[in-house]
C-alpha cells in the first residue's frame, strides 16, 4: 500500500507527530487532492494545547489542517466535475447528513501530502492566484468575510470596531474596507498588529489599555459609537470593552472562540439601547469562496502580505510554536508538503 507523510494529532495526549500513513483512495463522490499548501491557524494551536477538542471525531487521532489548496490527483467513482491536474481550494468543512464536520478537526485535514474531499466541498483556484494565498481563504479570510457580510450585515459608511488584529482580524480590516465601512477602528495590545492594521486600511488603531479609548472612539464616530464591533480575540475583557462603546442598536459579533462565560454587566442599559450579541462560526463556503476568489483575481484584494513564512510539512511543530509564541508576529505560516 502506498504511503504518505501526515502531521497527526493524538487527541488524548495532545501529541503531534509526523507519521507515515496509508495514502487514501477516493471513494464514490470523492476527490483526492495533492496538497500544495496548508495554512497553520490558531485553532490548530488550540487543538494541540487542549483548549479545543473535536466533538465529532470517530477515533482518537486526526490529521490537522483546515486551510488547504492543491491539485486534483484522482477522482472516485461517479465524479465527473473534476479532472486530474485542476487547481483547487478545499472547503474547511463538509456537511454530512445535515451535520457540519470541520476538516482537520472532525476528520483528516490537509497537513499531509494528500487530502480527501467530497466532490462538492472544493472550488477551482484560478491560475493567477498562488497556492499559498488560496490555501488561507477557507478560514483566515472567509470566516471574517462571513462575519462581516452575513452575521454582522455591515453596510457602507457604518462605523465598525475590530478587536484583535491577528490572523483573522487583519483580514477583517481589508474586507471591511472593501465593503465600505467607515471609520474602521482596530483595538489590539500589540504595537506591530496596530501598525499592520493601519497599513491594511484601518482609520484608527488603539491600545485596549488606553484610558481615553472610549473618548477616542466617540470622537471618531461623531459621538455615536460603533454600529458593529467584532471580537476576534475570544477574550471576556474584549467583549466588555466592545459593548461599552457600542452605539444604540449596535451589534457585537463574537468570532474568537473561548470557553469562558459571556457576561453583560449592565443588562438594563443593553436592553434600553436595543443592542445585540451575535455568535459567528466559519462561513457559507459555496457562497463565500467564489466571492473572495473573484475579488482576489480582480485585484480588489491582495493577501500576499499575509504569508509570514513557509515551512516543509516535517517542521509542522515548529510552525505551531512560531504561531503560539508569536515569533515574528505572523499572520499565517504555510506548510508545504
Amino acid at each position: 500500500m502506498e504511503q504518505m507523510l501526515a502531521a497527526r494529532l493524538h487527541v488524548p495526549s495532545r501529541t503531534l507527530r509526523i507519521e507515515e500513513v496509508a495514502k487514501p483512495a477516493p471513494g464514490p463522490g470523492q476527490v483526492l487532492v495533492k496538497v500544495e499548501a496548508a495554512g497553520v491557524c490558531l485553532s490548530d494551536v488550540h487543538l494541540i494545547d487542549g483548549t479545543l477538542t473535536p466533538l465529532l471525531l470517530p477515533g482518537d487521532t486526526v490529521t490537522l489542517g483546515h486551510e488547504v489548496s492543491g491539485t486534483v490527483a484522482e477522482t472516485g467513482p461517479g465524479v465527473t466535475r473534476w479532472t486530474p491536474g485542476q487547481r483547487v481550494v478545499l472547503y474547511a468543512g463538509e456537511v454530512r447528513d445535515g451535520v457540519t464536520y470541520t476538516r482537520g478537526v472532525d476528520y483528516d485535514g490537509g497537513w499531509a501530502e494528500y487530502a480527501l474531499s467530497a466532490e462538492d466541498a472544493l472550488v477551482e483556484l484560478p491560475d493567477a492566484i498562488p497556492f499559498d494565498q488560496g490555501a488561507i481563504i477557507p478560514d483566515a479570510v472567509s470566516t471574517p468575510w462571513g462575519a462581516i457580510t452575513v452575521t454582522g450585515a455591515v453596510r457602507p459608511a457604518e462605523s465598525v470596531g475590530v478587536w484583535g488584529a491577528g490572523g483573522l482580524g487583519v483580514h477583517a480590516v481589508q474586507l471591511l474596507r472593501t465593503v465600505g465601512a467607515c471609520p474602521i477602528v482596530v483595538v489590539d495590545p500589540n504595537p506591530t498588529a496596530r501598525e499592520r492594521a493601519l497599513a491594511r486600511g484601518a482609520d484608527l488603531a488603539l491600545d485596549p489599555a488606553d484610558p481615553r479609548l472610549g473618548e477616542r472612539i466617540g470622537a471618531a464616530t461623531g459621538g455615536a459609537g460603533l454600529a458593529a464591533a467584532f471580537d476576534f480575540a475570544g477574550v471576556p475583557a474584549v467583549r466588555a470593552q466592545a459593548l461599552s462603546v457600542l452605539a444604540p442598536q449596535g451589534r457585537l459579533v463574537l468570532v474568537g472562540l473561548t470557553d469562558q462565560p459571556l457576561t453583560v454587566a449592565d443588562g438594563t442599559r443593553f436592553s434600553y439601547l436595543q443592542q445585540r450579541i451575535l455568535g459567528h462560526y466559519g462561513s457559507d463556503m459555496p457562497v463565500a469562496l467564489p466571492q473572495l476568489l473573484s475579488l482576489l483575481q480582480g485585484g480588489r484584494l491582495d493577501f500576499s502580505g499575509s504569508i509570514s513564512g513557509e515551512l516543509p510539512l516535517e517542521r509542522a511543530a515548529e510552525a505551531v510554536r512560531r504561531l503560539e509564541d508569536k515569533t515574528g508576529d505572523p499572520i499565517r505560516i504555510v506548510l508545504r508538503p
